[in-house]
């Protein structure tokens, strides 16, 4: 089974170290799905670690929009990587199907655009789960 990469999108970066900048992305821009739902966390203590899931079929964009973030993510070949996020022009792209964890400089706050509604049902909780899920595929 082959399986889509997290990686990261560059948003365009507009304007200069004068007058500040701009990042926008228009509808059937960057982000390669249509936004159902957008959300943001903060003030996450920097000893947890969030995350601990994948989604069946939920596609995610997420931006470091202040702070540092590094993400940690796994895909069902075992294929590991890690991202660091620190500049709010940066997105990384987590496919359905990958295992993820993030953890937070204290001042992060996190952006996310997802391709879906809220639904439990779409989650994989458990890491054991997850790799045994996908080993019967």
């Amino acid at each position: 089974m082959d399986f889509k990469a997290p990686h990261i999108i560059e948003f365009k970066k507009l304007g200069s170290g004068d007058i500040g900048y701009i990042s926008v992305n228009e509808n059937k821009g960057q982000i390669p799905f249509d936004v159902e739902r957008v959300f943001w966390t903060y003030f996450t203590p920097e000893d947890v670690v969030r995350g601990k899931h994948a989604h069946y079929k939920t596609e995610q964009i997420l931006i470091s929009v202040a702070g540092k973030i590094i993400v940690n993510t796994e895909l069902p070949d075992g294929t590991k990587s890690t991202f660091t996020l620190e500049k709010p022009n940066l997105g990384l792209y987590l496919p359905p199907n990958c295992w993820h964890t993030m953890q937070y400089s204290h001042s992060s706050v996190q952006l996310v655009f997802s391709n879906t509604k809220y639904d439990e049902k779409d989650y994989i909780r458990s890491f054991d789960d997850f790799k045994k899920y996908y080993s019967k595929k």
